[in-house]
């Protein structure tokens, strides 16, 4: 059985995309950023840091799979915001420029074998007004969102093109993740499961 160490509604509505069944797990781990990290080092240590533990839950056969995705600016990671002011200007600071979006995913299982792939995405913005960075931020949908926004809502209207993996801008990149669940015979061979 696949268990899926986060409690996001994204990741979960992913997995069902591609008909992967599983059981979603809380795990807590702490998600700071370590002195000098850089943000693929970063999501690639939280993603298998949530893997490992919900690998310490699972039973015999199980597999735990954890993941993790930030913002990228200038090499700066670009957190959650925390209020409205810390939103808007990471808006103003996206607003007609091209960013990354790390997206990292791993699985890790009770006998200690354990696997990360990384995705990253070029996400380049239109220029955004005030009226419309206020507005987005009324609507509720930046709250508790890396970046401050989610492709899959509103936020789509911003985004002139991506190069990459749109899943894996949503948080969990589906390529990535089919070829993990392949190498731990979790999911066939081929292109549906």
């Amino acid at each position: 059985m696949l268990l899926l160490a986060s409690t996001s509604p994204r990741r979960a509505e992913l997995l069902r995309q591609i008909g992967v069944d599983f059981r979603p797990l809380a795990v807590a781990v702490d998600e700071s950023v370590l002195s000098g990290e850089s943000p693929e080092a970063h999501v690639r240590r939280l993603a298998l840091a949530k893997a490992r533990e919900g690998a310490q839950l699972a039973r015999t056969g199980d597999v735990a799979l954890g993941a993790d995705t930030v913002l990228s600016l200038d090499g700066n990671i670009i957190g959650k915001p925390a209020d409205f002011s810390a939103y808007a200007e990471t808006m103003r600071r996206l607003s007609a420029r091209t960013h990354e979006v790390f997206s990292a995913v791993a699985l890790a299982d009770a006998g200690g074998r354990a696997a990360v792939e990384l995705c990253v995405t070029r996400v380049r913005f239109s220029a955004l007004d005030e009226a419309s960075i206020a507005a987005y931020w009324a609507s509720g949908e930046p709250v508790d969102k890396a970046g401050g926004y989610a492709i899959q809502g509103r936020a789509a209207l911003f985004i002139e093109r991506i190069e990459g993996s749109y899943s894996g801008v949503m948080g969990l990149p589906l390529y990535e993740t089919g070829r993990l669940l392949r190498t731990f015979q979790l999911l066939p061979h081929g292109i549906a499961p």
